[in-house]
């Protein structure tokens, strides 16, 4: 293999674990809200879309509109930036949760998908009432242009910085859900949600938790992806939504590795797509893939199949 293939391939690698960091962090909101009340959160993607939105206006309100040089201070604004976007977009959430879903808990399951569309549009027309429908440029932190060499790759560390977000919030979650008492109950929920209500859990607090950490983890994709873009739309959500859903499927959904499998599976499938010159088609290859993982293995990439309860 040729030298400029290898570097070419190095880049694209970077490229594509970036946008699956990314589809990764929305998918898991997805996959939590659907393992616990088996709902199929539409607005999850619009949520995402008002967590861009917040970074930006926080950012810019505090006067920080283009890269910092010093790095204490851009950690700094960084750690402010992820802290505030995620609490916002966490209570967000809730509220969601709380007003929109909750009333229809025990409605038949086509009330609350619908409700949740709705709930989409009303988010995606807030958003463009208050900042209108073109486009709007987002502060660039951590710009492109610093970068570091693998060979005579060049990669970004804005990409680096956005993988190892990607996977600090996965591993944590994982940790939670996996060794917390919020997190048995959360599982116990998923399980059996009459079981864990005899057995003293909170159903109503544990969704609630759900939805919060759900949404705080679009939020977060919401700031990498402002970052990364440098550019957001009122409109960003129904794409970046429908792939994460994708991926959360293909990995199996109502699985947290799967979902964030699923996430870097289909960044992949971007890039090498862009990469042979069909970009236009990438939507094809993706759903294409999604049809055949589905046919041959109907549960995901690491979902489990579940028997009929007797």
């Amino acid at each position: 293999m040729d030298p400029q293939t290898v570097t070419v391939l190095t880049q694209q690698f970077f490229n594509a674990l970036t946008l699956g960091a990314i589809y990764a962090l929305i998918a898991l909101g997805y996959t939590m809200v659907y393992g616990i009340i088996e709902l199929i959160n539409f607005a999850h993607g619009e949520i995402f879309m008002v967590g861009a939105f917040i970074a930006m206006f926080f950012l810019t309100s505090i006067g920080f509109s283009g890269s910092i040089p010093d790095p204490l201070t851009l950690a700094a604004v960084l750690a402010l930036t992820f802290l505030v976007t995620m609490t916002v977009l966490g209570f967000i959430g809730v509220g969601i949760e709380r007003f929109a879903y909750r009333p229809l808990r025990n409605a038949p399951r086509l009330a609350p998908l619908i409700t949740a569309i709705g709930v989409s549009f009303i988010l995606q027309n807030v958003v463009q009432i208050w900042r209108g429908p073109s486009p709007v440029n987002t502060p660039q932190l951590l710009t492109h242009n610093v970068r570091f060499d693998i060979g005579a790759a060049s990669i970004g560390y804005l990409n680096i910085f956005i993988f190892l977000v990607a996977v600090v919030l996965m591993v944590a979650l994982q940790l939670f859900v996996g060794r917390t008492r919020l997190g048995r109950a959360m599982r116990s929920t998923a399980q059996d949600r009459e079981a864990a209500q005899l057995m003293g859990v909170n159903i109503n607090s544990t969704i609630a938790i759900t939805f919060f950490i759900g949404s705080a983890l679009a939020g977060a994709a919401g700031i990498v992806y402002g970052l990364y873009f440098g550019s957001i739309q009122f409109t960003i959500g129904f794409v970046a939504g429908l792939k994460a859903f994708t991926a959360a499927v293909l990995g199996g959904i109502g699985n947290l590795a799967g979902a964030a499998l699923g996430g870097f599976f289909i960044g992949f499938i971007e890039v090498a797509a862009a990469q042979i010159g069909y970009a236009r088609w990438t939507p094809a290859f993706v759903f294409g893939v999604l049809i055949l993982v589905l046919v041959f293995r109907p549960s995901g990439l690491l979902g489990q199949p579940i028997g009929e309860r007797a």
